[in-house]
């Protein structure tokens, strides 16, 4: 073979096994193991869900998770501006804080909204399907969208009467039936003596009048006739029954009527306002007075009492001006006094 042949073969050769060894080396290269570099983003994303796992206090708006936090005093700090929120402990999912107003309104169970007022998340919740409301102090829910039945059976409730001691006492009286079905032994006199006053005293000049307001507290002489008084509304005997049965009175005023009646399907009584004609009545009736917090309208008329039960044509209670237990009016016409008298109505949740 020629030299200039053997060199061209010992070339080719020579570039053969050079391809062959780098080969070999990128080969061992690549097979080699390398450290996992994680983008910095993704590594404080990693941190924060590491150190949310050891965190043991969860904020909550409405049903939706917001922030956890290692003490409590942080997770509350958090949570004071934050609308509907709780405090919860992971793992045991305890409530330990909240800003909840106290009625709740819950669409398919997740939490919408918190009112002020019965009143008001009735209102709203009746405007949406699949809601309730809930009483936040008595944890216990108090009102869903359903049809009221035709009847409610008179409830088995003490009659008190508010005679002869209590001559104006017809609403410390009714409150004394409500928080005896409640299991409570309270008695008249002593809620006589324990009710909030109003102490603006009558007086009458140039035909008008100034005396105390009802909403503040009671009115004048509850004990004779022989001096001037008149009687309590709502606000006083709620704050009243709050003393007896803590968190678990519900101030249902301003309420539609069938909205009230709920409670009697739950087995609850409830105590309202009306007037002593149980019917609607004339202009001609009602007189204004100034008081301290503005003037007011009145009616001589006003009465309380405790109903019990209703059905189709009649509404039941116990009037503590007569010895009748379940005393029956026509429904409608019962309907239209309360309704003049600002729909007033108190029960209890437990």
């Amino acid at each position: 073979m020629p030299k200039q042949n053997k060199n061209k073969a010992w070339l080719q050769h020579f570039m053969l096994v050079l391809i062959v060894l780098i080969a070999v080396i990128v080969t061992e290269r690549l097979l080699q193991p390398k450290e996992l570099v994680m983008p910095q983003s993704e590594s404080s994303y990693v941190n924060e869900l590491e150190k949310e796992a050891d965190n043991t206090f969860a904020v909550y708006s409405g049903s939706t998770f917001v922030n956890s936090y290692t003490t409590l005093g942080e997770a509350i700090n958090y949570a004071e501006s934050t609308r509907l929120a709780s405090v919860r402990e992971k793992g045991s999912n305890a409530l330990l804080w909240n800003n909840y107003r106290p009625y709740l309104v819950y669409q398919s169970e997740i939490l919408v909204a918190d009112f002020s007022e019965y009143a008001e998340a009735v209102q709203f919740a009746r405007g949406n399907l699949g809601t309730r409301v809930y009483h936040v102090s008595s944890e216990k829910t108090i009102w869903t969208l359903q049809p009221l039945p035709a009847q409610v059976q008179p409830l088995d409730a003490v009659l008190v009467n508010q005679m002869p001691e209590l001559p104006r006492g017809c609403e410390v009286t009714s409150l004394a039936m409500l928080l005896k079905h409640a299991g409570i032994e309270a008695d008249k006199m002593i809620l006589a003596k324990q009710i909030r006053k109003d102490p603006t005293p009558y007086s009458k000049i140039n035909g008008s009048v100034t005396f105390g307001n009802p909403y503040d507290g009671f009115v004048g002489d509850m004990y004779s006739y022989d001096n001037p008084g008149y009687g309590v509304y709502h606000g006083p005997i709620k704050d009243l029954a709050e003393m007896y049965l803590p968190g678990q009175i519900i101030d249902m005023t301003g309420s539609s009527f069938d909205d009230m009646l709920v409670t009697l399907t739950q087995g609850k009584p409830v105590w309202v306002i009306a007037n002593t004609y149980f019917t609607s009545l004339p202009i001609e009736m009602f007189e204004e007075w100034d008081t301290p917090s503005g003037p007011i309208k009145i009616t001589y008329k006003e009465h309380s009492v405790l109903l019990t039960g209703y059905d189709e044509r009649y509404i039941y209670f116990n009037d503590p001006l007569t010895e009748v237990i379940n005393r029956k009016v026509k429904i409608n016409s019962f309907r239209e006094a309360w309704e003049q008298m600002g729909r007033q109505a108190i029960t209890y949740s437990n």
